[in-house]
């Protein structure tokens, strides 16, 4: 329960527990669409309904730590079992040999009692009475005669097998049939009350001094045989496997499997090809591409998922259910997602936030997602991860330094006090990057400038930019077909051919994308379009404007631009994005022929 309170297992909706004094038993409750399968695999994983353990096959052996194989780890174990019987053994002996010299004390005195009362009444102290009754000799038949007895074989039971250790011979029972009291005896005789010279209490203690006799010899008895310490290891060992053992009367509930197969979560998912959506807003979802496909050839148009009015979808992947997914965020951490951990959605779904998935800091937001998909799913060192900071500063990493992943996310860019990550993309090496300021500047040069660079490294300058001013975009150039879209707070932009942005080398302030007037403002946006494609603007007053880039003509770096949209009065337009609906049928012509055959009343989704 306190693991789907805090969202470390996601899919149960409720938990009840129907435990009694019959057993435990919990029924736990799914959410609609999720896979028991999974739910169960995490269980076992994350709690301990199943657990796993090793056996460490080394013993200490003469003081040395020695590897066993089977047959000399029962032998060291078994004489370890023999050591400790014989101790517990010798430990219970010492205890019953005190018990019964106190015993043996109280069973004199009874014997004598009159003879007791009177020196103690007469003793001025109570130390006079301990030397006057130490310095006596005592007879008491039933102590004689269990000291003296006979055993059941024939032998002749010995008085000293009884005595405390260190006891002098002076104490005891003597030579002469008598018995002489030691300290402690004395002492307990001193302390008895007087409810023990009952004739109940007296019984009491006589058949305690037996029992105790009884003990004595049985402790004996195990110390002389070896084969005794035996026997009460092969009945301690079967106590404990009537116990603990499968093989007992109804049988544990916890099975113990010799070998148990350890599976991942990710062995109980079917490999399948997936549309995963990610909102503007930052809501993930994923459908099944046969699903996606589908929806297209039944004349539903590009919707992909449903999103509220200022909301939109502005990434789409297909990848594999075993593909990883790299979420990065604006502080530089990186964060894994394989796409079967993507909540799947139907077509009239948000999804989840994606900030509800990892453990981020406050602050702190997922600004890129980064499909591996085809080869890049084996995590290739010829493959990069090109990043770029507000700052200025770029770091291409091998892909294979990402190979390793933690739930907790790992550091993929170290950044400087107040920079932020603005943008990652996956390279080849053979690719152009470009970056854009908000000053109306641009830098395009050869990845291989940049070279590639550990996960804690800081990363090297890849644009100078001046006081006051940062980079907002980080593009890589796909091909020469492209066209490089700006735009700025004051709502103008324009649209400029990738072949006009020249390659320079990296660390300089670069070229005019677009001119930073009193008119434009700062620039707020770069993307890559081509003439296709559809964009949102976005106000920071929460206006929303869609508009296909065909309608914005191509111009010239040094021209300041067009007007992209009419802003309201302090209204400032704070970015744009390209809209990806159509991404995932754009190979797939069949699909275009069928929606190209919508009849002309059927109204389109937009």
């Amino acid at each position: 329960a306190e693991l789907v309170h805090e969202k470390k297992i996601e899919g149960i909706s409720h938990i009840q527990d129907e435990s009694d004094k019959s057993g435990m038993r919990v029924v736990i409750e799914l959410k609609r669409g999720e896979v028991p399968e999974v739910v169960l695999n995490n269980l076992y994983k994350q709690t301990q309904l199943q657990d796993t353990f090793g056996m460490n096959m080394v013993a200490l052996i003469d003081g040395q730590p020695k590897l066993c194989n089977l047959k000399d780890l029962i032998q060291v174990f078994l004489q370890h079992r023999r050591e400790v019987v014989t101790r517990r053994t010798v430990f219970e002996l010492r205890k019953a040999r005190d018990r019964g010299h106190v015993l043996e004390g109280l069973a004199v005195a009874l014997a004598n009692i009159d003879d007791f009362i009177a020196i103690i009444r007469n003793a001025p102290t109570p130390p006079v009475a301990k030397a006057e009754l130490m310095t006596r000799a005592w007879d008491s038949q039933m102590v004689r005669t269990m000291l003296t007895r006979a055993r059941d074989d024939g032998s002749v039971v010995n008085a000293d097998d009884y005595r405390p250790e260190g006891l002098e011979r002076e104490y005891g029972l003597g030579q002469d049939g008598l018995y002489r009291l030691s300290d402690t005896q004395a002492q307990e005789i001193l302390q008895m009350r007087l409810q023990r010279l009952t004739g109940l209490e007296q019984d009491k203690i006589v058949a305690e001094y037996k029992e105790v006799m009884s003990v004595i010899e049985d402790l004996l008895d195990i110390l002389a045989k070896p084969e005794r310490v035996s026997t009460i290891i092969g009945d301690e060992l079967g106590t404990v496997r009537q116990e603990f053992g499968q093989t007992k009367i109804g049988a544990r509930r916890s099975q113990i499997e010799h070998s148990a197969q350890d599976l991942s979560t990710e062995d109980l998912i079917t490999p399948t090809d997936m549309v995963v959506t990610l909102s503007h807003s930052g809501y993930i979802k994923s459908q099944p591409l046969s699903e996606y496909r589908a929806q297209k050839r039944g004349g539903r148009g590009k919707q992909a998922a449903a999103t509220k009015e200022d909301d939109w979808i502005d990434q789409l992947f297909i990848a594999n259910t075993h593909d990883y997914l790299l979420c990065f965020s604006n502080r530089g951490r990186l964060y894994w997602l394989k796409v079967w951990e993507v909540p799947a959605g139907s077509r009239g779904s948000r999804g989840r936030p994606i900030v509800n998935m990892f453990p981020l800091q406050e602050g702190e937001k997922i600004n890129v997602v980064l499909a591996l998909t085809g080869e890049a799913r084996t995590f290739p060192e010829n493959q990069y991860v090109f990043m770029g900071t507000s700052m200025g500063t770029v770091k291409k990493t091998s892909l294979d330094e990402f190979s390793n992943p933690r739930k907790g996310g790992i550091i993929a860019v170290n950044l400087d006090e107040g920079d932020y990550l603005i943008g990652a993309a996956l390279t080849d090496g053979q690719h152009d990057v470009m970056l854009f300021s908000d000053g109306g500047k641009a830098v395009r040069f050869d990845e291989n400038d940049v070279r590639p660079l550990g996960r804690s490294a800081r990363g090297v300058r890849g644009m100078m930019i001046e006081e006051g001013q940062s980079v907002i975009a980080m593009l890589v150039a796909e091909d020469e077909t492209q066209s490089v879209l700006t735009a700025t707070e004051n709502g103008y932009g324009k649209r400029t051919s990738i072949v006009e942005y020249t390659r320079h080398g990296r660390g300089t302030k670069g070229m005019i994308a677009i001119q930073q007037s009193e008119r434009n403002g700062k620039v707020v946006a770069a993307t890559l379009v081509h003439a296709d494609d559809e964009i949102m603007l976005i106000t920071d007053t929460g206006v929303l404007v869609r508009t296909r880039v065909a309608e914005i003509r191509e111009l010239g770096r040094a021209t300041q631009g067009v007007t992209l949209i009419n802003l309201d009065e302090g209204a400032k337009l704070s970015g744009l994005q390209r809209i990806v609906e159509n991404d995932a049928n754009a190979n797939d012509p069949e699909a275009d022929a069928e929606e190209g055959s919508t009849d002309d009343n059927t109204p389109a989704a937009e």
